[in-house]
């Protein structure tokens, strides 16, 4: 049988077809994905890049330059001590929960910030630098301008619910670069793997820290209109890339999808010939519309349980599929790169890479025998309060969307952090570590065998028996009492 001679197997005929098989975007939900080269901001891959977006709390990276740029300039120093309010103490969870007059340091209510995604530092911070929130929110709204951030605005500095508190993937990619390229020296804020306050250990919310090889920034966010946010960063032989994901369907989807995007913009390094220039992130169109609203599909009656953080187990196995929108070239180069001895999937599922937790503590700034001395004291600090804020932070979660946020990341802190947790599933097994609790618990446990014994007696000691059962019941709410006190 005879073959025309253009029907021979080529490179470009095997490139044209691929091409023209996938011409067409799959976009199966709202999301909006874009990768650069953090030195030049070439756009690697952009879809929905310049739709606007809540951030909530990548809100956080610009509070964060704010301030890092006022210590740069001198106007404060990591050293300063900041006063926590009333207002700042108000602030739903996630929070550090210090009590109003609480005095920390800039360095540690940035860490607690960044870290735990912690609102009230956030506003501590505010209030410091910036006089009050309202103050504050103007100088993140100038920087932004400055920075080329045309779609951006702020109202407040840690990302709660607020309608003017908008962004998108593309000025969250210009921010980023901006801290890599103005505060170079302060740019390990946004990669700590942990801290530890007191006896608790909080690990950072950025699943890829510790996790995907390279990764070295920057910060998570959610709410129920956003959905699940993420900025993250990584450098793999001197190439440093940066990936931004918005709205995606949970905490673990948002770090697989970072972590597909990194991998295909480094593996599409030695093929920039195959790809159509997309510019630089700067000169990307932005998108005349309002935020898209997915309270419905992260929070919505349909959800068993409460969206949050680490709700994510459920969309495991959808992590293999390719991300939402990708272009043809993305696509084709992505399977041309060898399987990864990990997939992303996988790679997040793993155990963070071992690390020593960044001490943090209130009062001024300590070292040696003072800094374990502060340790100490704000592990005492602690026990108190545990026992007060569960119900409260139960209760906020349930009225608002403020605590969308909220559940989204004090949920997260309860799983992650140590068993000396302030919120209210982890309070348990400290009250009873207590010494009161255990002794109260120990006393229905000494009658229950006094009462067994009238139990096996003749039907003449069962009147006797039911004043013995009746003594647990009343026994039961002291014990309960004591740690709730």
């Amino acid at each position: 049988m005879y073959f025309p001679r253009p029907l021979r197997p080529s490179l470009k005929w095997i490139l044209a077809v691929a091409m023209l098989a996938i011409a067409t975007p799959q976009i199966a939900q709202a999301e909006a994905l874009l990768v650069v080269e953090a030195d030049t901001g070439k756009v690697l891959q952009a879809d929905n890049a310049t739709m606007p977006w809540y951030p909530a709390s990548l809100s956080k990276l610009m509070t964060a330059y704010v301030t890092l740029k006022a210590v740069k300039d001198g106007r404060v120093s990591l050293d300063t001590l900041l006063t926590v309010s009333p207002t700042a103490s108000s602030q739903s969870p996630s929070k550090m929960g210090l009590r109003p007059g609480t005095q920390v340091t800039v360095d540690n209510a940035l860490k607690m910030m960044l870290v735990k995604s912690a609102n009230d530092m956030a506003v501590v911070l505010a209030e410091g630098i910036g006089g009050s929130i309202d103050g504050f929110a103007g100088e993140m709204n100038q920087t932004a301008q400055k920075l080329g951030m045309t779609q951006t605005s702020y109202v407040n500095p840690n990302g709660l619910p607020a309608d003017g508190q908008i962004t998108s993937a593309r000025d969250m990619a210009i921010l980023a670069r901006a801290i890599i390229r103005d505060l170079p020296e302060y740019e390990y804020f946004v990669h700590i793997p942990s801290i530890r306050f007191g006896r608790r250990i909080t690990q950072n919310f950025n699943k890829l820290i510790g996790r995907y090889p390279g990764a070295d920034g920057f910060k998570t966010g959610f709410i129920c209109a956003s959905g699940y946010n993420l900025v993250a960063s990584a450098t793999r032989d001197g190439k440093r890339l940066i990936a931004v994901v918005l709205g995606a369907s949970s905490g673990r989807m948002r770090a697989i999808r970072a972590a597909q995007l990194l991998d295909r913009g480094f593996a599409n390094n030695g093929l920039a010939w195959l790809r159509p220039s997309l510019g630089t992130v700067d000169n990307l169109v932005p998108i005349d519309s309002t935020p898209p609203n997915l309270r419905e599909e992260m929070c919505g009656a349909k959800h068993k349980r409460p969206a949050s953080d680490e709700d994510g187990e459920d969309t495991v196995a959808s992590a293999g599929a390719s991300t939402n929108g990708d272009s043809g070239v993305s696509f084709f180069a992505s399977g041309l790169q060898a399987a990864m001895p990990t997939k992303p999937a996988d790679l997040l599922a793993q155990p963070a890479a071992a690390s020593e937790p960044v001490v943090v503590y209130t009062g001024p700034t300590k070292t040696g025998a003072a800094l374990i001395a502060a340790v100490e004291a704000d592990t005492e600090k602690l026990q108190p309060a545990k026992r007060g804020k569960g119900k409260h932070t139960r209760v906020a979660g349930k009225k608002s969307d403020t605590a969308d946020d909220a559940k989204g990341d004090s949920k997260s802190a309860s799983k992650l952090d140590s068993s000396k947790s302030d919120n209210k599933p982890a309070a348990k097994p400290v009250r009873h570590a207590n010494a009161k609790p255990d002794a109260a618990a120990a006393k229905p446990a000494a009658d229950k065998p006094a009462a067994a014994k009238p139990a096996g007696k003749p039907a003449a000691a069962k009147p006797a028996a039911k004043p013995k059962a009746e003594k647990p019941k009343a026994e039961k709410p002291k014990a309960d009492a004591k740690p709730a006190g």
